[in-house]
């Protein structure tokens, strides 16, 4: 998912507005948006030399971190507070997320494109992750934590409802430590486009489910595909 600090060396700025229809194409395109601070109208395209995706049948839970989910802390949500994920994920001293990009996502999870996996404490939102759906293909866009293991929580949940679904590529765009130990995996460009070519090929459903998700079967499912 998205980090400000990689992103100078690519593209070029945004000469025309940018629309939610355009954006899916960009997307389908294997290029996405962002914004050099919350700050800045402007955005620019990025195409990155490098992608990180993680395999589906290959998301890593530690037996700390299953341990953790069996005691169930977290009450687990699915779209039912978006754009208070996305101020989540923009909560931070430096953000690519700027105010037309606020506004597209909201547009696009008006559409049915946009989507979001949330960690509840009671009735607060202490962590979760968003992204874009087009086709078999999860494009994963930013996630937050408040609380220990929140975010780790909301991707092993967003993982399966992803396998469930049909999904075949969950794209991260980029890597970092944190996704590396939960399985993600860096791979060229090339490699990338042909994925997401063969993935947007498919259909696949992000509300598809065939139970209510508990952390019993989130955890045998991943035992069982991994």
């Amino acid at each position: 998912m998205k980090k400000p600090q990689e992103c100078s060396e690519y593209d070029e700025t945004m000469t025309n507005p940018l629309t939610p229809d355009l954006m899916l194409q960009a997307y389908a395109s294997g290029i996405f948006p962002m914004a050099e601070t919350r700050d800045d109208p402007e955005l620019f395209w990025v195409d990155p030399q490098f992608r990180g995706v993680f395999e589906l049948d290959n998301f890593h839970i530690s037996r700390s971190l299953a341990r953790r989910m069996r005691g169930e802390p977290f009450t687990i949500r699915t779209n039912t507070a978006f754009m208070d994920v996305i101020a989540g994920c923009a909560a931070r001293e430096q953000t690519w997320i700027n105010a037309p990009l606020l506004e597209l996502y909201e547009q696009l999870h008006e559409m049915g494109f946009a989507h979001s996996q949330e960690v509840w404490d009671g009735d607060v939102l202490v962590g979760g992750v968003y992204g874009l759906s087009i086709g078999g293909a999860f494009f994963g866009e930013s996630m937050f934590s408040q609380r220990t293991d929140a975010s780790k929580i909301a991707l092993a949940y967003l993982v399966d409802r992803l396998r469930i679904g049909g999904f075949t590529l969950f794209d991260t765009q980029f890597i970092t430590p944190h996704l590396a130990s939960l399985g993600a995996v860096e791979i060229p460009q090339d490699a990338y486009h042909l994925l997401l070519e063969q993935a947007l090929s498919q259909e696949a459903d992000f509300l598809r489910q065939v139970e209510t998700p508990s952390a019993y079967s989130v955890l045998q499912r991943n035992t069982q595909t991994s």
